[in-house]
């Protein structure tokens, strides 16, 4: 009778002990929440500069839609979001869910494009191929990071990208 109380006692010592280790080692891991985020700002472009990427002129189209779509290194859609631009014709896209199977493959510089989706504006709808915005425009790594104790966030850039309008004045 004391050795089967004995061994539970042991037993339950024994897996006390193997759970904080692996606690432990959870926390030197650094389990982090990492986000990855992409911002941009989406414009009208000026009509003098039609045919070109230039935006010198353009100006910030507030409640404008931009998509991103990520796709795994099989080319199969991975992550895909719609986002709304600010007053001040910029975004914000919290890629909440997005996942990397693998990190060279499926990383968000070489998986995700920002494409336009629609303007609010009557006069600036047209899509425009300014950065790619026809077929997505890749992100750009600019260093820049928010991190806390137990939260990292990545944020890359994209664009900035534009509309035009459906009729200029010749």
């Amino acid at each position: 009778m004391a050795s089967s109380s004995q061994l539970t006692i042991f037993l339950t010592f024994l897996l006390l002990s193997l759970g904080l280790a692996m606690a432990e080692e959870s926390t030197k891991k650094g389990d982090k929440k990492i986000d990855v985020i992409v911002e941009g700002i989406v414009y009208c472009q000026s009509c003098d500069r039609f045919g070109t990427w230039s935006l010198t002129g353009a100006d910030p189209i507030p409640l404008a839609k931009v998509s991103v779509i990520c796709k795994d290194h099989k080319n199969r859609v991975s992550f895909y979001k719609a986002f709304d631009t600010d007053a001040h014709g910029y975004f914000h896209a919290q890629l909440e869910g997005f996942k990397m199977r693998d990190y060279v493959l499926d990383h968000p510089l070489q998986s995700c494009h920002v494409k336009l989706v629609s303007s609010p504006l009557k006069n600036c709808n047209l899509l425009s191929n300014v950065n790619y915005g026809l077929n997505g425009s890749p992100l750009r790594y600019e260093n820049k990071r928010v991190t806390g104790e137990s939260y990292e966030a990545v944020i890359y850039a994209a664009g900035p990208l534009a509309f035009r309008p459906a009729q200029c004045p010749h």
